[in-house]
Protein backbone atom coordinates (compact mmCIF):
# COMPACT_ATOMS: atom_id res chain seq x y z
CA UNK A 1 0.00 0.00 0.00
CA UNK A 2 1.28 3.25 -0.59
CA UNK A 3 1.56 5.52 2.13
CA UNK A 4 -0.72 8.89 2.33
CA UNK A 5 2.03 11.09 3.18
CA UNK A 6 3.95 9.88 -0.90
CA UNK A 7 0.39 9.87 -2.51
CA UNK A 8 0.15 13.76 -1.13
CA UNK A 9 3.70 14.34 -2.51
CA UNK A 10 4.46 12.64 -5.33
CA UNK A 11 1.18 12.14 -7.54
CA UNK A 12 2.98 12.38 -10.54
CA UNK A 13 5.27 9.94 -9.48
CA UNK A 14 2.30 7.47 -8.63
CA UNK A 15 0.45 8.53 -12.19
CA UNK A 16 3.64 6.99 -13.91
CA UNK A 17 3.71 4.05 -12.07
CA UNK A 18 0.31 3.41 -12.87
CA UNK A 19 0.80 4.22 -16.06
CA UNK A 20 4.05 1.95 -16.82
CA UNK A 21 2.58 -1.01 -15.45
CA UNK A 22 -0.40 -0.94 -17.00
CA UNK A 23 -3.61 -0.86 -14.26
CA UNK A 24 -7.18 0.10 -15.14
CA UNK A 25 -9.46 1.82 -13.54
CA UNK A 26 -7.24 3.59 -10.97
CA UNK A 27 -8.56 7.28 -10.74
CA UNK A 28 -6.05 9.19 -9.05
CA UNK A 29 -7.08 12.62 -9.35
CA UNK A 30 -10.56 11.31 -7.37
CA UNK A 31 -8.35 9.67 -4.18
CA UNK A 32 -6.39 12.95 -4.15
CA UNK A 33 -9.83 14.84 -3.71
CA UNK A 34 -11.10 12.25 -1.21
CA UNK A 35 -7.89 12.75 0.72
CA UNK A 36 -7.98 16.53 0.71
CA UNK A 37 -11.96 16.08 1.68
CA UNK A 38 -11.00 14.31 4.47
CA UNK A 39 -7.63 16.30 5.62
CA UNK A 40 -10.66 19.31 5.40
CA UNK A 41 -13.03 17.57 7.68
CA UNK A 42 -9.95 16.52 10.56
CA UNK A 43 -8.97 19.94 10.36
CA UNK A 44 -12.62 21.43 11.27
CA UNK A 45 -13.06 18.71 13.48
CA UNK A 46 -9.79 19.58 15.39
CA UNK A 47 -11.31 23.07 15.41
CA UNK A 48 -14.34 22.20 17.13
CA UNK A 49 -12.79 20.02 19.33
CA UNK A 50 -10.90 22.74 20.90
CA UNK A 51 -13.50 25.31 20.62
CA UNK A 52 -15.68 22.56 22.89
CA UNK A 53 -12.56 22.07 24.90
CA UNK A 54 -12.38 25.75 25.51
CA UNK A 55 -15.92 26.46 26.30
CA UNK A 56 -16.21 23.53 28.63
CA UNK A 57 -13.34 24.83 31.05
CA UNK A 58 -15.01 28.13 31.27
CA UNK A 59 -18.73 26.35 32.14
CA UNK A 60 -17.01 25.81 35.69
CA UNK A 61 -15.36 29.09 35.81
CA UNK A 62 -18.88 31.10 35.38
CA UNK A 63 -20.67 29.10 37.87
CA UNK A 64 -18.36 29.54 40.40
CA UNK A 65 -18.38 33.72 39.34
CA UNK A 66 -22.40 32.79 39.87
CA UNK A 67 -23.00 34.13 35.88
CA UNK A 68 -25.47 30.76 35.60
CA UNK A 69 -27.25 32.49 32.50
CA UNK A 70 -23.84 32.72 30.60
CA UNK A 71 -22.72 29.11 31.87
CA UNK A 72 -26.17 27.72 30.79
CA UNK A 73 -25.25 29.35 26.81
CA UNK A 74 -21.59 27.39 27.43
CA UNK A 75 -23.66 24.35 27.99
CA UNK A 76 -26.08 24.84 25.39
CA UNK A 77 -23.06 25.96 22.43
CA UNK A 78 -20.81 22.98 24.33
CA UNK A 79 -23.75 20.62 23.04
CA UNK A 80 -24.27 22.27 19.35
CA UNK A 81 -20.46 21.75 19.05
CA UNK A 82 -20.79 17.88 20.39
CA UNK A 83 -23.28 17.41 17.23
CA UNK A 84 -21.62 19.13 15.00
CA UNK A 85 -18.77 17.41 15.72
CA UNK A 86 -20.15 14.32 15.88
CA UNK A 87 -21.42 14.81 11.96
CA UNK A 88 -17.83 15.81 11.11
CA UNK A 89 -16.17 12.88 12.51
CA UNK A 90 -18.92 10.15 10.88
CA UNK A 91 -18.66 12.15 7.63
CA UNK A 92 -14.83 11.61 8.21
CA UNK A 93 -14.93 8.32 9.13
CA UNK A 94 -16.89 7.46 5.50
CA UNK A 95 -14.45 9.39 3.81
CA UNK A 96 -11.31 7.70 5.55
CA UNK A 97 -12.94 4.21 4.26
CA UNK A 98 -13.24 5.28 1.13
CA UNK A 99 -9.84 6.48 1.05
CA UNK A 100 -8.25 2.72 2.23
CA UNK A 101 -10.32 1.20 -0.14
CA UNK A 102 -9.31 3.51 -3.22
CA UNK A 103 -5.46 2.74 -1.85
CA UNK A 104 -5.82 -1.00 -1.94
CA UNK A 105 -6.30 0.22 -5.70
CA UNK A 106 -2.58 1.79 -6.48
CA UNK A 107 0.03 -0.37 -7.65
CA UNK A 108 3.63 -0.53 -6.23
CA UNK A 109 5.92 1.87 -7.47
CA UNK A 110 8.27 0.05 -9.45
CA UNK A 111 12.28 0.35 -8.45
CA UNK A 112 14.27 2.45 -10.30
CA UNK A 113 16.49 -0.28 -12.19
CA UNK A 114 13.40 -2.12 -13.33
CA UNK A 115 13.29 -1.60 -17.39
CA UNK A 116 10.33 0.51 -18.66
CA UNK A 117 8.27 -1.96 -20.58
CA UNK A 118 4.54 -2.65 -22.11
CA UNK A 119 4.68 -6.68 -22.07
CA UNK A 120 6.71 -9.94 -21.81
CA UNK A 121 8.35 -8.73 -25.13
CA UNK A 122 10.40 -5.83 -23.23
CA UNK A 123 11.58 -8.63 -20.24
CA UNK A 124 15.37 -8.43 -20.00
CA UNK A 125 16.96 -11.61 -20.55
CA UNK A 126 19.75 -11.82 -18.06
CA UNK A 127 21.23 -15.37 -18.62
CA UNK A 128 20.49 -19.14 -19.48
CA UNK A 129 22.07 -21.97 -17.31
CA UNK A 130 22.54 -25.75 -18.20
CA UNK A 131 22.59 -25.72 -21.91
CA UNK A 132 26.05 -25.99 -22.51
CA UNK A 133 26.31 -29.77 -21.91
CA UNK A 134 22.51 -31.22 -22.85
CA UNK A 135 21.99 -34.46 -22.58
CA UNK A 136 21.40 -36.87 -25.84
CA UNK A 137 17.47 -36.46 -26.43
CA UNK A 138 15.24 -38.57 -28.74
CA UNK A 139 14.74 -37.16 -32.03
CA UNK A 140 11.23 -36.86 -31.70
CA UNK A 141 10.41 -35.95 -27.92
CA UNK A 142 6.32 -36.57 -27.20
CA UNK A 143 4.74 -33.69 -25.27
CA UNK A 144 4.53 -34.70 -22.03
CA UNK A 145 0.56 -34.63 -22.08
CA UNK A 146 0.54 -37.48 -24.83
CA UNK A 147 3.82 -39.65 -22.90
CA UNK A 148 1.81 -39.20 -19.77
CA UNK A 149 -1.27 -40.62 -20.96
CA UNK A 150 0.84 -43.53 -23.03
CA UNK A 151 2.34 -44.38 -19.99
CA UNK A 152 -1.01 -43.53 -17.77
CA UNK A 153 0.94 -41.82 -15.40
CA UNK A 154 -1.00 -38.73 -16.30
CA UNK A 155 -5.18 -38.95 -16.77
CA UNK A 156 -6.82 -35.66 -17.95
CA UNK A 157 -10.07 -36.55 -18.46
CA UNK A 158 -11.05 -38.47 -15.34
CA UNK A 159 -9.67 -35.33 -13.64
CA UNK A 160 -12.32 -33.43 -15.77
CA UNK A 161 -14.88 -36.12 -14.80
CA UNK A 162 -13.97 -35.45 -11.15
CA UNK A 163 -13.78 -32.13 -10.71
CA UNK A 164 -14.06 -30.36 -14.18
CA UNK A 165 -11.51 -28.97 -16.72
CA UNK A 166 -7.98 -27.90 -15.15
CA UNK A 167 -8.27 -30.58 -13.48
CA UNK A 168 -6.15 -34.12 -13.72
CA UNK A 169 -4.73 -37.24 -11.90
CA UNK A 170 -1.24 -37.89 -11.17
CA UNK A 171 -0.87 -41.85 -10.97
CA UNK A 172 1.78 -44.09 -10.28
CA UNK A 173 5.08 -42.86 -11.02
CA UNK A 174 4.06 -39.90 -11.78
CA UNK A 175 2.61 -39.25 -8.06
CA UNK A 176 5.23 -40.57 -6.69
CA UNK A 177 7.53 -38.09 -8.85
CA UNK A 178 5.72 -35.18 -7.39
CA UNK A 179 5.70 -36.51 -4.03
CA UNK A 180 9.82 -36.65 -4.67
CA UNK A 181 9.65 -32.99 -5.79
CA UNK A 182 8.42 -31.86 -2.88
CA UNK A 183 10.61 -33.35 -0.34
CA UNK A 184 13.32 -32.73 -2.72
CA UNK A 185 13.02 -28.66 -2.64
CA UNK A 186 11.66 -29.04 0.72
CA UNK A 187 15.38 -30.17 1.86
CA UNK A 188 17.66 -27.74 -0.08
CA UNK A 189 15.49 -25.21 0.95
CA UNK A 190 15.73 -26.43 4.69
CA UNK A 191 20.11 -26.36 4.04
CA UNK A 192 19.08 -23.13 3.34
CA UNK A 193 18.25 -22.07 6.49
CA UNK A 194 14.72 -22.02 5.69
CA UNK A 195 12.02 -22.72 9.06
CA UNK A 196 9.21 -24.92 7.55
CA UNK A 197 5.57 -24.09 7.89
CA UNK A 198 2.33 -26.21 7.10
CA UNK A 199 -0.41 -23.51 6.83
CA UNK A 200 -4.25 -23.78 6.67
CA UNK A 201 -5.39 -23.57 2.79
CA UNK A 202 -8.19 -21.09 3.55
CA UNK A 203 -7.31 -18.28 3.51
CA UNK A 204 -9.64 -15.03 5.17
CA UNK A 205 -10.45 -11.79 2.38
CA UNK A 206 -8.17 -9.82 4.97
CA UNK A 207 -5.70 -12.09 4.30
CA UNK A 208 -6.03 -12.17 0.62
CA UNK A 209 -5.95 -8.24 0.57
CA UNK A 210 -2.54 -7.91 2.95
CA UNK A 211 -0.48 -9.32 0.53
CA UNK A 212 -2.33 -7.79 -2.67
CA UNK A 213 -4.16 -10.18 -4.11
CA UNK A 214 -7.45 -8.65 -2.92
CA UNK A 215 -9.38 -6.54 -4.67
CA UNK A 216 -7.71 -6.34 -7.46
CA UNK A 217 -7.68 -10.43 -8.70
CA UNK A 218 -11.01 -11.19 -6.88
CA UNK A 219 -12.52 -13.29 -10.51
CA UNK A 220 -8.78 -15.12 -10.14
CA UNK A 221 -9.81 -16.73 -6.54
CA UNK A 222 -11.83 -19.80 -5.41
CA UNK A 223 -14.48 -18.60 -2.79
CA UNK A 224 -15.97 -21.07 -0.56
CA UNK A 225 -19.65 -20.53 0.24
CA UNK A 226 -20.39 -17.84 -2.36
CA UNK A 227 -20.15 -16.32 -5.85
CA UNK A 228 -16.70 -14.23 -6.66
CA UNK A 229 -19.12 -11.71 -8.04
CA UNK A 230 -20.79 -11.03 -4.25
CA UNK A 231 -19.76 -8.62 -1.93
CA UNK A 232 -16.94 -9.86 0.64
CA UNK A 233 -16.35 -9.36 4.26
CA UNK A 234 -13.22 -9.39 5.73
CA UNK A 235 -13.91 -12.99 7.01
CA UNK A 236 -15.02 -14.81 4.12
CA UNK A 237 -12.83 -18.07 3.25
CA UNK A 238 -10.86 -18.14 0.18
CA UNK A 239 -8.81 -21.70 -1.15
CA UNK A 240 -5.23 -20.33 -0.84
CA UNK A 241 -3.98 -19.14 -4.42
CA UNK A 242 -0.29 -19.44 -3.71
CA UNK A 243 1.90 -20.10 0.21
CA UNK A 244 2.54 -16.34 0.20
CA UNK A 245 -0.72 -15.69 1.73
CA UNK A 246 -1.27 -17.18 4.35
CA UNK A 247 2.72 -17.40 5.50
CA UNK A 248 3.16 -13.23 5.32
CA UNK A 249 -0.18 -12.98 7.08
CA UNK A 250 1.28 -15.08 9.93
CA UNK A 251 2.48 -11.75 11.28
CA UNK A 252 0.15 -9.13 10.56
CA UNK A 253 -0.36 -6.58 12.28
CA UNK A 254 2.61 -7.50 14.57
CA UNK A 255 5.98 -6.21 15.57
CA UNK A 256 8.93 -8.17 14.79
CA UNK A 257 12.05 -7.64 17.00
CA UNK A 258 15.17 -6.72 14.35
CA UNK A 259 17.15 -10.07 15.91
CA UNK A 260 14.50 -11.76 14.13
CA UNK A 261 15.46 -10.78 10.79
CA UNK A 262 16.20 -11.94 8.58
CA UNK A 263 13.27 -14.58 9.10
CA UNK A 264 12.96 -16.86 6.06
CA UNK A 265 10.20 -19.70 5.91
CA UNK A 266 9.31 -22.43 3.52
CA UNK A 267 5.85 -23.90 3.10
CA UNK A 268 4.46 -26.57 0.45
CA UNK A 269 0.57 -26.35 -0.30
CA UNK A 270 -1.81 -27.47 -2.80
CA UNK A 271 -2.69 -23.64 -4.42
CA UNK A 272 -5.87 -23.21 -6.25
CA UNK A 273 -6.39 -20.78 -9.09
CA UNK A 274 -8.99 -20.10 -12.23
CA UNK A 275 -6.04 -20.05 -14.40
CA UNK A 276 -7.27 -18.54 -17.63
CA UNK A 277 -5.87 -19.01 -21.01
CA UNK A 278 -6.70 -19.95 -24.60
CA UNK A 279 -6.70 -23.88 -25.54
CA UNK A 280 -3.80 -25.10 -27.71
CA UNK A 281 -0.15 -26.28 -26.88
CA UNK A 282 0.74 -23.41 -24.82
CA UNK A 283 -2.10 -24.42 -22.13
CA UNK A 284 -2.55 -28.40 -23.23
CA UNK A 285 -1.72 -30.49 -20.53
CA UNK A 286 -0.95 -29.77 -16.96
CA UNK A 287 0.81 -26.34 -17.59
CA UNK A 288 -1.78 -24.00 -16.85
CA UNK A 289 -4.55 -25.84 -14.08
CA UNK A 290 -6.58 -24.90 -11.27
CA UNK A 291 -4.77 -26.92 -8.81
CA UNK A 292 -1.20 -27.23 -8.57
CA UNK A 293 1.38 -27.94 -6.08
CA UNK A 294 4.17 -25.46 -4.96
CA UNK A 295 6.80 -24.67 -2.37
CA UNK A 296 7.21 -21.42 -1.43
CA UNK A 297 9.71 -18.76 0.13
CA UNK A 298 8.91 -16.00 2.17
CA UNK A 299 11.45 -13.75 3.61
CA UNK A 300 11.42 -10.95 6.07
CA UNK A 301 13.75 -8.31 6.14
CA UNK A 302 15.29 -4.92 7.16
CA UNK A 303 14.42 -2.26 3.90
CA UNK A 304 18.10 -1.95 3.66
CA UNK A 305 18.81 -5.56 3.45
CA UNK A 306 16.08 -6.42 0.82
CA UNK A 307 17.74 -5.78 -2.43
CA UNK A 308 20.39 -8.31 -1.53
CA UNK A 309 18.07 -10.43 -0.04
CA UNK A 310 16.21 -10.50 -3.49
CA UNK A 311 19.70 -11.97 -5.06
CA UNK A 312 20.08 -14.35 -2.74
CA UNK A 313 16.62 -15.30 -3.23
CA UNK A 314 17.29 -15.66 -6.96
CA UNK A 315 20.32 -17.83 -6.14
CA UNK A 316 17.95 -20.23 -3.83
CA UNK A 317 15.25 -20.77 -6.25
CA UNK A 318 17.54 -21.96 -8.96
CA UNK A 319 19.38 -24.23 -6.91
CA UNK A 320 16.36 -26.47 -7.53
CA UNK A 321 16.79 -26.42 -10.96
CA UNK A 322 20.80 -26.25 -10.93
CA UNK A 323 20.60 -30.01 -8.50
CA UNK A 324 18.18 -31.08 -11.17
CA UNK A 325 20.31 -30.44 -14.19
CA UNK A 326 17.45 -28.91 -15.93
CA UNK A 327 18.30 -25.99 -18.55
CA UNK A 328 16.36 -22.43 -17.77
CA UNK A 329 16.80 -18.91 -18.00
CA UNK A 330 16.30 -16.10 -16.00
CA UNK A 331 14.47 -12.89 -16.52
CA UNK A 332 14.09 -9.53 -15.39
CA UNK A 333 10.32 -8.65 -15.63
CA UNK A 334 9.58 -5.05 -16.75
CA UNK A 335 7.25 -2.68 -15.69
CA UNK A 336 4.30 -3.80 -17.82
CA UNK A 337 4.48 -7.36 -16.92
CA UNK A 338 5.73 -7.53 -13.14
CA UNK A 339 2.49 -7.35 -11.29
CA UNK A 340 0.98 -5.16 -9.13
CA UNK A 341 2.36 -5.72 -6.10
CA UNK A 342 6.25 -5.97 -7.00
CA UNK A 343 8.89 -3.42 -6.75
CA UNK A 344 10.85 -5.73 -8.88
CA UNK A 345 10.66 -8.75 -9.67
CA UNK A 346 13.21 -11.99 -11.61
CA UNK A 347 10.87 -15.18 -13.34
CA UNK A 348 12.73 -18.45 -13.68
CA UNK A 349 11.76 -20.39 -17.25
CA UNK A 350 12.80 -23.93 -17.54
CA UNK A 351 13.26 -25.39 -20.72
CA UNK A 352 10.45 -28.23 -21.93
CA UNK A 353 12.02 -29.33 -25.16
CA UNK A 354 8.56 -31.21 -27.04
CA UNK A 355 6.78 -28.41 -28.28
CA UNK A 356 8.02 -25.22 -29.89
CA UNK A 357 7.29 -21.74 -29.11
CA UNK A 358 7.27 -18.41 -31.18
CA UNK A 359 9.74 -16.95 -28.75
CA UNK A 360 11.39 -20.10 -27.50
CA UNK A 361 15.05 -21.30 -27.51
CA UNK A 362 17.39 -21.90 -30.62
CA UNK A 363 17.59 -25.26 -29.40
CA UNK A 364 13.78 -25.83 -30.00
CA UNK A 365 10.71 -25.93 -27.51
CA UNK A 366 9.39 -23.65 -25.14
CA UNK A 367 9.86 -21.66 -22.16
CA UNK A 368 7.80 -22.86 -19.14
CA UNK A 369 7.77 -20.41 -15.72
CA UNK A 370 8.35 -21.96 -12.50
CA UNK A 371 9.10 -19.33 -10.47
CA UNK A 372 8.48 -15.71 -9.81
CA UNK A 373 11.44 -14.12 -7.09
CA UNK A 374 9.91 -10.60 -6.03
CA UNK A 375 10.66 -7.84 -3.52
CA UNK A 376 7.69 -6.42 -2.70
CA UNK A 377 9.57 -3.56 -0.22
CA UNK A 378 6.97 -2.35 2.33
CA UNK A 379 3.98 -2.69 -0.06
CA UNK A 380 2.83 -5.97 1.70
CA UNK A 381 3.91 -4.89 5.33
CA UNK A 382 1.87 -1.60 5.12
CA UNK A 383 -1.07 -3.23 3.93
CA UNK A 384 -0.79 -6.49 6.73
CA UNK A 385 0.69 -3.95 9.03
CA UNK A 386 3.79 -5.78 9.43
CA UNK A 387 6.72 -4.30 11.38
CA UNK A 388 9.71 -4.68 13.34
CA UNK A 389 11.88 -2.75 16.02
CA UNK A 390 15.35 -1.42 15.16
CA UNK A 391 16.21 -1.28 18.86
CA UNK A 392 13.84 -1.86 22.14
CA UNK A 393 14.20 1.83 22.54
CA UNK A 394 13.31 2.66 18.99
CA UNK A 395 9.65 3.24 17.01
CA UNK A 396 8.48 0.41 15.19
CA UNK A 397 9.01 0.82 11.38
CA UNK A 398 7.54 -1.72 8.68
CA UNK A 399 9.99 -4.69 7.24
CA UNK A 400 10.88 -5.49 3.54
CA UNK A 401 8.44 -8.77 2.30
CA UNK A 402 9.98 -10.90 -0.37
CA UNK A 403 8.69 -14.10 -1.65
CA UNK A 404 9.51 -16.69 -5.09
CA UNK A 405 8.54 -19.99 -5.66
CA UNK A 406 11.03 -23.37 -5.23
CA UNK A 407 9.34 -24.26 -6.92
CA UNK A 408 5.80 -24.86 -8.64
CA UNK A 409 5.47 -28.27 -9.47
CA UNK A 410 3.34 -28.58 -12.66
CA UNK A 411 5.71 -27.30 -14.88
CA UNK A 412 8.70 -29.07 -13.27
CA UNK A 413 7.05 -32.29 -13.66
CA UNK A 414 6.62 -30.94 -17.94
CA UNK A 415 10.70 -30.32 -18.09
CA UNK A 416 11.34 -34.16 -16.40
CA UNK A 417 8.87 -35.57 -18.53
CA UNK A 418 10.36 -33.98 -21.79
CA UNK A 419 14.11 -33.01 -21.14
CA UNK A 420 14.48 -36.96 -19.72
CA UNK A 421 12.26 -38.65 -22.33
CA UNK A 422 14.35 -41.71 -23.64
CA UNK A 423 14.27 -43.36 -27.04
CA UNK A 424 11.85 -45.91 -25.70
CA UNK A 425 9.76 -43.70 -24.00
CA UNK A 426 10.58 -44.56 -20.56
CA UNK A 427 11.83 -41.37 -18.40
CA UNK A 428 14.83 -41.35 -16.72
CA UNK A 429 14.23 -40.01 -13.18
CA UNK A 430 17.02 -37.17 -12.53
CA UNK A 431 19.61 -38.29 -9.52
CA UNK A 432 18.72 -36.55 -6.43
CA UNK A 433 14.79 -37.19 -6.83
CA UNK A 434 16.13 -41.07 -6.63
CA UNK A 435 16.45 -41.49 -2.65
CA UNK A 436 12.89 -39.97 -2.67
CA UNK A 437 11.55 -43.00 -4.77
CA UNK A 438 13.03 -45.74 -3.23
CA UNK A 439 16.42 -45.92 -5.69
CA UNK A 440 13.99 -45.91 -8.90
CA UNK A 441 16.18 -45.11 -12.16
CA UNK A 442 13.15 -45.41 -14.86
CA UNK A 443 9.48 -44.40 -15.40
CA UNK A 444 7.98 -47.44 -17.35
CA UNK A 445 4.38 -46.07 -16.82
CA UNK A 446 1.69 -48.97 -15.64
CA UNK A 447 -0.94 -51.19 -17.20
CA UNK A 448 -4.30 -49.39 -18.00
CA UNK A 449 -7.22 -50.64 -15.65
CA UNK A 450 -11.03 -51.03 -17.06
CA UNK A 451 -13.14 -52.02 -19.63
CA UNK A 452 -11.89 -48.64 -21.50
CA UNK A 453 -8.98 -49.54 -21.90
CA UNK A 454 -9.86 -53.16 -23.26
CA UNK A 455 -11.95 -51.11 -25.60
CA UNK A 456 -8.86 -49.21 -26.54
CA UNK A 457 -6.76 -52.29 -27.24
CA UNK A 458 -4.50 -51.68 -24.95
CA UNK A 459 -5.34 -54.83 -22.80
CA UNK A 460 -6.29 -58.15 -23.96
Amino acid sequence: MIPRQYLRENPEQIRDAIEKKGVEGVDLDRILEIDEQWRDLKAEGDSLRHERNEISSQIGELKQEGKEEEAQEAIERSQELKDELQDIEERADELEAKLEQALLEIPQIPHEDVPVGEDESDNVKRYRRGFDELRDLPAEIDPHYDLGEELDILDFDRGAKVSGGGFYFLKGEAARLEHALIEFMRDVHREQGYREVFPPIPVRSKSMEGTGQFPKFVEDAYRLGGGNDEPYDDDDLWLCPTAEVPVTNMHRDEILLDDDLPLKYQAYTPNFRREAGEHGTETRGIVRVHQFNKVEMVNFVRPEDSYDRLEGLLEEAEEVLDRLDLPYRVLEMCTGDMGFTQAKKYDIEVWAPADDMTDGPEEGGRWLEVSSVSNFEDFQARRAGIRYRPERHESAEYVHTLNGSGLALPRVMVAILEYYQNDDGTVTVPEPLRPYMGGKELIEGQTPVGESAVGAGERE
